[in-house]
């Protein structure tokens, strides 16, 4: 008998993996390729084989540490010809390598100036995974020039068109429309003119036979769980064990499921994306069967018995803007507050700033004197500035103050964040509000641009209407809605004089703030818009 160190064999160059299932125990008889540890990086779940066959006497290792290639996973006992491999199979092992290089055929010199063939690749799209593909805009055949949009993808929160890194000729394209892709995954094939090609792929030659070697000879390699098709959700079956990639994980716990409930249709059980919405459409299938504190559901209704109708699909944005919508307001106490701002003085100082803004090329408009007013709002009311805890047992006060603004698209809405208002002038943000507005239309902001927001501000104002109750933007606890500006009569001690008055509706959390805190974040907030001076422009 001998004992053998078993190691993290190579894994892919990741460093700090975590440990999220140790699959033996000490005294386990364990076979070759038997799964002893399931590790888990920031892109994928793994499992580490047994390289041979023995019983465990040491476990170097816990749930939930951080490994990385070479550290000790455990000790194992094994027979005396385990250990080690025969020198005469060694020995035949690397005379078969040293065949093997002589058989490899060198790639035949070709034309540097002949076209090539350049693989066109999904670029870094801010850490987004299984990103949806919602148009492909070249086919085989098609001359394309540098920058022209290849494909348009949709997140949950924008879309975003992939420009051709170069000019040539599309001759294969290996997505479709439909399709999910993540940063790295292959486009299409470009034919490119004017550079030398890759070397022609050598002959393969028939490999010698394989020789059978104990596995000490070589490390182990990772076994990668694929994708399998979803199957109806039940309990999972050996000893409860489950096993689950961090994207998984990560939808598991938005959406509060618990794992071990769902059963797996992968690989050794593994639970994917598919099985866990399968097991979330069971359960509210049944609870809305069963009545419970479900909502009940409204009835479907043929229309087209009534007269000629169309039928388009909401996009991905617009969905998830329903849902969000309908999910902050189901969980948020709202209240909404109503006031008028006297902007009379303000939009006079507005207006004799167009020179000076047309000379710095920015449109000027309301929006950046209502950011900053709100800026000004948010660091004196810093309720406002701040978020429930998961628990709802504390509050979490931000010290940055970044505001999104919502801005109406063909897609649908989204809200673009301005990072640190409270530190930019009013030129800053006048233009970064035109430069993010823009892109939002036209499908190019970036998912990192939309995240972050501490406070949002819904404005109609170039749209119509006297108010409106705007959802809060959770986990944010207030949102301001702006209505259009109207000129009115207020009483000015002798007589009435008429002011620009713009409506303000003010929708809030219950469970954070209250009346009094509105009120007074309230009166703050037109007091600041109703005297220029007391603005930091």
């Amino acid at each position: 008998m001998s004992k053998e160190i078993i190691k993290v064999p190579d894994i892919g160059g990741a460093e700090g993996v975590d440990v999220v299932e140790i699959c033996v125990a000490v005294g386990d008889m364990v076979e070759k390729e038997e799964s002893l540890v399931v590790l888990e990086s920031d892109k994928a779940s793994m499992e580490v084989p047994s390289p041979m066959a023995g019983k465990v006497l040491a476990i170097s290792i816990s749930d939930g540490d951080s490994l990385s290639e070479g550290d000790v996973i455990l000790e194992l006992e094994t027979a005396a010809e385990e250990a080690a491999a025969p020198e005469s199979v060694v020995e035949e092992k690397v005379e078969e390598k040293v065949e093997e290089k002589v058989a490899e055929p060198v790639a035949e010199p070709v034309n540097a100036a002949a076209s090539s063939i350049e693989t066109i690749n999904v670029p870094d799209i801010g850490g987004g995974e299984n990103v949806d593909v919602i148009e492909v805009c070249v086919a085989v055949g098609d001359e394309v020039d540098e920058g022209d949009s290849l494909i348009v993808l949709e997140t949950d929160k924008a879309s975003m068109e992939v420009p051709a890194p170069m000019a040539g000729k599309v001759v294969a394209v290996a997505i479709s429309e439909g399709g999910t892709v993540s940063e790295g995954s292959e486009i299409l094939q470009l034919e490119v003119a004017g550079a030398a090609p890759a070397a022609v792929p050598p002959t393969p030659t028939p490999a010698p036979a394989k020789v059978e070697t104990p596995e000490a000879v070589e490390a182990p390699t990772p076994i990668i769980a694929e994708p399998a098709k979803a199957t109806p959700a039940e309990k999972p079956s050996p000893a409860g064990r489950f096993y689950a990639g961090p994207a998984v994980r990560r939808l598991a716990r938005e959406m509060g499921v618990e794992l071990d409930q769902v059963k797996g249709s992968g690989p050794k059980n593994r639970i994917t994306k598919d099985d866990l919405k399968a097991y979330v459409k069971t359960a509210l299938t049944e609870q809305s069967t069963a009545g419970g504190a479900g909502i009940p559901a409204i009835p479907e209704v043929d229309f087209s018995q009534f007269g000629e109708t169309t039928v388009e699909p909401l996009t991905t944005i617009h969905k998830l803007t329903a849902h969000n919508m309908q999910r902050n307001w189901l969980n948020i106490p709202h209240v909404t507050q109503f006031d008028d701002a006297d902007i009379t003085d303000l939009e006079d100082f507005r207006q004799s700033l167009k020179a000076e803004a047309e000379k710095r090329g920015v449109k000027i408009t309301p929006m950046p004197f209502l950011l900053k007013a709100c800026a000004a709002a948010l660091r004196d009311n810093p309720k406002f500035n701040a978020s429930l805890s998961a628990d709802g047992e504390s509050l979490v006060y931000k010290h940055f103050i970044n505001i999104g603004i919502a801005v109406d698209t063909p897609a649908g809405l989204v809200v673009p964040v301005i990072k640190d208002v409270d530190k930019k002038s009013i030129w800053d943000l006048a233009a970064e509000t035109v430069e993010l507005a823009t892109r939002a239309k036209e499908r190019q902001l970036k998912p990192a641009e939309m995240q972050g927001g501490c406070f949002t501000i819904s404005s109609l104002g170039g749209i119509g209407g006297q108010g409106f109750t705007p959802i809060v933007n959770a986990p944010e606890v207030a949102i301001l809605g702006v209505s259009k500006l109207a000129t009115k009569p207020v009483w000015g001690g002798n007589e009435f004089v008429p002011r620009k008055m713009l409506p303000l509706s003010l929708s809030y959390d219950h469970r954070a703030i209250n009346g009094g805190d509105a009120g007074r974040f309230f009166t703050y907030l037109t007091a600041v818009l109703g005297d220029i001076c007391r603005l930091d422009l």
